[in-house]
């Protein structure tokens, strides 16, 4: 599988463009995305979990609160108690799910170097058959700390309302995205964060991190 770096980056939006006028037009207006990435890491996959289903804003009070707590590994994660998570904002279900995904890393049941050589399928079969990860969190991590180039976020709701504002449609359904993002392959990443990036600029969202 394709990875995406600093050396590739904008050759690869100059590509998209070529073929798309209104993926042209974001870069014409608002210039390269940044090349959002973040190591391969337990403390990735955590600020990933906190993302779910929330504001980026809220999810990084809680990642910065438990940073402050302590230096972000499994085994530090499993000696803080139900208490000290609540007070870093995790929810019930957040404590589960960390508490699932560190004791997977410490019994070496994932191994998340092995992932760096891996395709997006073993990739997504083994981290949703743990509690809690699902497909959004996989394509987030296979985005940012993987850099796969061709992963196609449909349950990202900042990509959907980006695209459903570029094209001026908002009866477009899932379906219709996933026929209009075909165009995109094999750079759906990539095209994915020009959107993210219009989606930002039109939506003024200042980000933390």
């Amino acid at each position: 599988m394709e990875q995406f770096d600093s050396g590739s980056f904008d050759k690869l939006c100059d590509w998209l463009v070529k073929g798309d006028k209104d993926l042209q037009t974001v870069i014409e207006l608002y210039g390269y995305p940044p090349m959002w990435t973040r190591p391969n890491s337990f403390e990735t996959l955590v600020l990933t979990i906190l993302e779910q289903q929330v504001s980026l804003a809220s999810a990084f009070a809680a990642y910065k609160k438990l940073k402050d707590c302590i230096t972000i590994t499994p085994k530090k994660f499993l000696n803080l108690s139900d208490e000290d998570l609540r007070a870093c904002y995790f929810s019930r279900q957040k404590i589960v799910y960390v508490r699932g995904l560190a004791n997977a890393i410490i019994s070496k049941q994932i191994v998340l170097k092995k992932f760096e050589t891996a395709d997006d399928a073993f990739v997504r079969k083994e981290l949703t058959a743990l509690k809690g990860i699902g497909n959004w969190t996989v394509d987030i991590y296979l985005i940012h700390a993987l850099r796969h180039t061709d992963v196609f976020p449909i349950g990202d709701l900042a990509l959907v309302n980006g695209i459903k504002m570029l094209k001026d449609d908002a009866s477009l359904t899932k379906e219709d995205i996933f026929k209009l993002a075909e165009k995109w392959k094999p750079y759906r990443t990539i095209a994915t964060m020009i959107i993210w990036h219009y989606y930002i600029r039109k939506k003024n969202i200042k980000l933390l991190h």
